[in-house]
């Protein structure tokens, strides 16, 4: 059974069909409206106050959900476009970077204590939670939590 999460609002879904309705439509979210759903192996719970990033198969940001802005202070507009780890400045990587590893391997990387930069200039802790795509476009969500 395909799990899904709203990069948004963190609401979760499961749909046999990977369709909205009898559409053609992919899945969005029925609660906040996001435009649609990531694909989950398995069904995930965010750590309280965090915020979801959406990436291409480049690392690249597509979207921010809620929760982003108040842990880093970025906007959509000052991210989209740019390479997630060098954009927020992702650092205090445990040997390999997980974004990396999760965009290579295709396997999610969980509880990565990790170290970010502020709009502001500053570093705070996280803990980051790294899931690849399982569609054909690839890509990746990324989920950050204060630590």
């Amino acid at each position: 059974m395909p799990y899904f999460i709203c990069p948004n609002c963190r609401q979760r879904v499961l749909d046999e069909d990977r369709r909205d309705g009898l559409s053609h439509q992919p899945v969005g979210c029925a609660s906040c409206g996001f435009g649609f759903l990531f694909e989950l192996l398995e069904d995930y719970y965010p750590r309280p106050g965090a915020g979801m990033i959406v990436c291409d198969d480049d690392s690249r940001v597509l979207a921010l959900g809620r929760g982003i802005f108040e842990l880093t202070g970025y906007q959509e507009r000052d991210l989209l476009g740019k390479e997630i780890t060098q954009a927020i400045g992702l650092g205090g990587f445990n040997g390999q970077n997980p974004v990396e590893v999760a965009v290579e391997w295709g396997v999610r990387q969980l509880d990565q204590p990790l170290t970010l930069r502020t709009r502001s200039g500053s570093t705070r802790d996280v803990m980051a939670d790294v899931f690849p795509a399982y569609d054909e476009d690839g890509g990746l969500l990324i989920a950050l939590a204060p630590r």
